[in-house]
C-alpha cells in the first residue's frame, strides 16, 4: 500500500468511526456511498476495526445496519488542514465578537490547533484571519430581510476567498435588480448575523461591498489576484451602503 493510499484509508477509518457513533444505524451500502468507496471496501474496513477491538453492533436481516457501540469513544479528533483552518478562523471570529458565554477555553483550543501547523501554514492562517473584519451588529431592519445563502454559493465563495481567486457571481440588489459580476473577494466582513464580501468589482472597476445572502449564483475562476490593503476598501464600507 502506498503512503497516499494508507493516508486515505486512515482518514476513511476515522470518518467511518464517527459515522458509526451516530444514533441511527447505517447500512454498508449507505456508508459506501457517503465515503465514495465500494461496499467491499467498507466491509474490509469494518472487519479491521473489529480486529482493533472496536465494538461494532450489526442488525441482521433486510434493512439492518451497523453502529459503533454507544460506550465506545471515537478517540482523538483528527482534522484535515482545511477543517482546522475553518475552525481556527471561527474561533478568531468568536473571540473578536467578545461574547462572554462559552469562550473560556477557546484560547487553549486555538493554541493547540496552531501548534499542529507548520510555520508556513501558521503564516497562511494568520493572513486569512487578517482578512476577516468584525463590524457592529446589523440593524433589525437589515436582519428582517436576510436569508441564508445557498450552500453551493457559500462553498464556492469560501474556496475563492481562501485561494484568493476571482469569482463570477449573479447578484440581486434590494430592489430585485440582478447583474452578473466578476469580483475579487479580498476581505470578509461580519455585521452579525450578516456576512459581506468586500471585493474589487470589475463591473464598476472599483471597490464594492456585497451581501453574501444576495449572491444567487457563484462560479470560481482560476484567475488569482493580489491582495489590496484594507484602506482601499474603507470608503465603500463607510458609505453604510450595506443593505443594497
Amino acid at each position: 500500500m502506498t503512503r497516499a493510499n494508507a493516508k486515505d484509508r486512515l482518514r476513511r477509518l476515522e470518518l467511518l468511526a464517527v459515522q458509526l457513533k451516530q444514533d441511527t444505524h447505517c447500512t454498508v451500502k449507505e456508508l459506501a456511498i457517503q465515503l465514495g468507496v465500494s461496499t467491499r471496501t467498507i466491509a474490509r474496513d469494518i472487519s479491521l476495526m473489529r480486529e482493533q477491538g472496536m465494538q461494532i453492533d450489526a442488525d441482521r436481516g433486510r434493512g439492518g445496519g451497523v453502529r459503533l457501540d454507544r460506550n465506545w469513544g471515537v478517540g482523538r479528533l483528527n482534522l484535515a488542514y482545511a477543517e482546522a483552518v475553518d475552525l481556527l478562523i471561527s474561533i478568531a471570529v468568536a473571540e473578536q465578537m467578545n461574547s462572554p458565554m462559552f469562550l473560556a477555553n477557546l484560547g487553549s483550543v486555538r493554541r493547540q490547533l496552531v501548534a499542529s501547523f507548520s510555520p508556513e501554514k501558521r503564516r497562511q492562517v494568520d493572513r486569512l484571519k487578517s482578512r476577516i473584519m468584525i463590524g457592529v451588529t446589523s440593524s433589525t431592519f437589515v436582519q428582517a430581510g436576510a436569508s441564508a445563502p445557498p450552500n453551493r454559493v457559500v462553498q464556492t465563495l469560501h474556496q475563492a476567498f481562501i485561494s484568493q481567486t476571482q469569482l463570477e457571481i449573479r447578484y440581486q440588489r434590494e430592489d430585485g435588480k440582478r447583474s452578473n459580476r466578476l469580483i475579487a473577494p479580498h476581505y470578509m466582513l461580519l455585521k452579525y448575523p450578516i456576512w459581506y464580501v468586500v471585493a474589487f468589482d470589475h463591473l464598476t472597476d472599483g471597490p464594492r461591498v456585497f451581501r453574501c445572502d444576495r449572491i444567487r449564483a457563484a462560479n470560481r475562476t482560476e484567475t488569482s489576484f493580489s491582495l489590496l490593503p484594507k484602506e482601499v476598501f474603507e470608503p465603500s464600507i463607510e458609505k453604510n451602503d450595506l443593505s443594497l
